[in-house]
Parts: C-alpha cells; sequence; structure tokens
C-alpha cells in the first residue's frame, strides 16, 4: 500500500493537457497516453497540489460523499497506476521538488 505520509510529483518527461474537464497525460518517454475522467482528474488536480498524499485525501474526502475507505482506497489504486505507467513520482513530504508543470 502507497505511504500516504508521501506525496506525488509530475516527472519532467510527463506533458499534462487538461481538454473539458478531463486530463490527458503524455509520457514523453514511452510515448504513452492516459485519459482521466472528471473524477480522476480531480484527485489527479489535488494529489499534485498538496504537500502529501494524506491531505490530498481529506481535501478530496471534503468534496466527494464518498465512504471514507472506498475513498482511500481508490486513490491510492489511481495514484499506483499512474505511478507504474510513469505519470507520477511519489517522494518524501519533506523533499523539496520543482514542479514539471
Amino acid at each position: 500500500m502507497m505511504a500516504f505520509s508521501n506525496r506525488v510529483v509530475v516527472p519532467a518527461h510527463v506533458l499534462v493537457r487538461h481538454l473539458d474537464g478531463e486530463i490527458v497525460l503524455l509520457n514523453l518517454e514511452t510515448e504513452k497516453y492516459f485519459g482521466l475522467d472528471s473524477t480522476a482528474t480531480r484527485m489527479w488536480e489535488i494529489s499534485t497540489h498538496c504537500p502529501s498524499i494524506e491531505t490530498a485525501y481529506c481535501r478530496l474526502h471534503e468534496e466527494f460523499d464518498v465512504e471514507p475507505g472506498l475513498l482511500r482506497t481508490h486513490l491510492a489504486e489511481l495514484l499506483a497506476q499512474l505511478v507504474d505507467n510513469g505519470l507520477l513520482q511519489v517522494v518524501p513530504a519533506d523533499v523539496e521538488s520543482i514542479p514539471a508543470i
């Protein structure tokens, strides 16, 4: 399971485009692209702008009417898929980074 005390960052090799409330991500290293629906887009937006995954989870819980355990599971699964495809990196929350976007 992903440690929610960490945070996620967008690697420099990922191109992000917003289209009609959704996001398309392009991994320039693998030349594969991924589309996120509006819910996954919101999860991605909050997660990439929060100081930790736990903070993102708390903000998402305020926005979405969903059982907390289900939200935690879906967030962890989404982030894990994005990490597995090279679209996000997990770093310790106390490590500085420069945003790719």
